[in-house]
């Protein structure tokens, strides 16, 4: 984790359009924030296990569980909760595309994970199918097609919020089937799972609309230099800066609290 602060840039989101605080893309609304910064678009590849970051004694293959090397995070607004991914709180072993579908049920919340590259996530349906967002399309997929090599794990408790019924977010996700870029307000896969779960508006790009007052607060904790904190102006934009982290171990984006230390 020695390159997470080689470089930090400064950016004013301030002077960037946003769309319709309603959530609903008007074809005059879609500049700003979510499409400035799109970097999602090869979150499924075609890795060789050997490229997901998994060693010899690590193999796809394998079942699981295992650990891996990923930056910590917690999020909050107004003072609440609203993200955790904290191994000292919660189990982030990872498991084998195989043994992950033992474990699922119809509604669940997936996170496939691999090294230098933004988490992919989708929604559980059944029978190894999963409903997510690819390359500006929400599609179903096979799970064990999709995984690449990954390994993952449920993630129905990283967000703070009350999840939907089962039967609700399994709607939210089949409702949007077929859909490609021109008709979604997601910019990648995480928001627009987590929008199944949850139902919030504020997953999508321009759902909500920004105040003075509005502050998302996100914790970096990184091993052997503490915990440097980022402040945003919307969920959405704290949902990307994360996934840039994930993806490239360098902290790069807006105002640090108090010089980035606590």
């Amino acid at each position: 984790m020695g390159n997470q602060l080689d470089r930090i840039t400064h950016l004013n989101y301030s002077e960037l359009p946003t769309g319709d605080p309603s959530g609903l893309e008007k074809d005059e609304l879609r500049v700003g924030v979510a499409y400035f910064f799109s970097d999602e678009e090869e979150e499924v590849d075609d890795r060789t296990p050997s490229d997901c970051g998994f060693t010899k004694d690590h193999s796809p293959a394998e079942e699981g569980p295992f650990s891996v090397s990923e930056v910590e995070y917690s999020a909050f607004c107004a003072q609440e909760c609203i993200f955790s991914k904290l191994r000292e709180n919660e189990d982030l072993n990872v498991y084998s595309a195989k043994t992950l579908l033992t474990m699922c049920k119809p509604g669940d919340l997936l996170e496939l994970v691999a090294t230098a590259q933004a988490p992919h996530w989708a929604i559980y349906e059944q029978d190894d199918r999963v409903i997510h967002l690819h390359k500006g399309e929400i599609r179903k997929d096979s799970l064990l097609e999709i995984s690449s090599g990954r390994h993952g794990r449920i993630v129905n408790n990283r967000y703070r919020y009350r999840p939907l019924p089962p039967d609700l977010v399994m709607q939210n996700a089949a409702g949007h089937l077929g859909l490609s870029s021109e008709e979604i307000c997601w910019t990648n896969s995480e928001s627009f799972a987590a929008w199944c779960r949850f139902g919030k508006r504020e997953f999508k790009a321009g759902g909500e609309a920004h105040s003075a007052e509005q502050q998302y607060f996100l914790k970096v904790h990184l091993s052997g230099s503490g915990v440097h904190t980022l402040v945003f102006r919307s969920l959405e934009d704290m949902i990307r800066e994360r996934r840039r982290v994930d993806a490239s171990g360098i902290l790069k984006e807006l105002s640090l609290v108090n010089g980035g230390k606590e």
